[in-house]
C-alpha cells in the first residue's frame, strides 16, 4: 500500500513538472515577460517579473491543491472580527473588490498572452492581408475585446455556467 502511495506522488508530482515547464516554455517562446518589462519600463527588474510569475504559479498550484489553507474567509467569518454585523458586509465588500482586481489582471495577462502568441504566428497580418483590410486594424482588434467583455459579463450575470446554454 505505501509503494502504490510512493508511485502515485512520483507520477503527480512528474506530471505536474512537466505541465508547469510547459506553461513557462509558452510564455519564454512568445516573450511575453520581456515584452512587459519593456512596457512598463522596468527593464532592470526583469528577474523580479520572471520570479513573480513563478510565485504566482506556485501559490496557486498549492492553493489549487490544499484548498484549506486558503480558506481565510471561514476564519473571518467565525471569528467575527468586525463584529457580529459588519464582518459579513465587509467580508463580501472586501471579496468583490479582489475578484474585480484579479479579473481584470487575469484578464490583462490572457489578452496579452492571446495577442503575443497571434503575434509570433504572424495571424494577425496574415489574415488582414488575406482579406485586403488595410485601415482600422486596431478598431477591428478593440471591437472583438468588447465583444469578448459583453460576453463575459452576460456569461456571468446570467449565470449561464449554472445550466450550460
Amino acid at each position: 500500500m505505501i509503494i502504490r502511495q510512493i508511485l502515485l506522488g512520483i507520477i503527480g508530482i512528474s506530471g505536474g513538472l512537466i505541465v508547469s515547464a510547459g506553461v513557462f516554455t509558452v510564455l519564454i517562446s512568445v516573450g511575453l515577460i520581456p515584452r512587459f518589462a519593456g512596457k512598463m519600463h522596468v527593464a532592470r527588474q526583469i528577474f523580479v517579473l520572471e520570479e513573480m510569475v513563478v510565485y504566482g504559479t506556485l501559490f496557486g498550484g498549492f492553493f489549487s491543491v490544499f484548498g484549506d489553507w486558503g480558506r481565510i474567509g471561514a476564519f473571518v467569518r467565525e471569528h467575527a472580527l468586525f463584529g457580529h454585523n459588519a464582518t459579513e458586509g465587509i467580508w463580501r465588500f472586501a471579496g468583490t473588490v479582489f475578484l474585480l482586481v484579479f479579473g481584470v489582471f487575469a484578464g490583462i495577462f490572457v489578452g496579452c498572452l492571446a495577442l503575443a502568441i497571434a503575434e509570433m504566428l504572424n495571424t494577425i497580418p496574415v489574415f488582414a492581408r488575406r482579406i485586403g483590410f488595410r485601415h482600422g486594424l486596431g478598431i477591428a482588434i478593440l471591437a472583438v475585446a468588447f465583444g469578448k467583455l459583453v460576453g463575459s459579463l452576460i456569461y456571468f450575470t446570467q449565470q449561464v455556467y449554472l445550466y450550460g446554454g
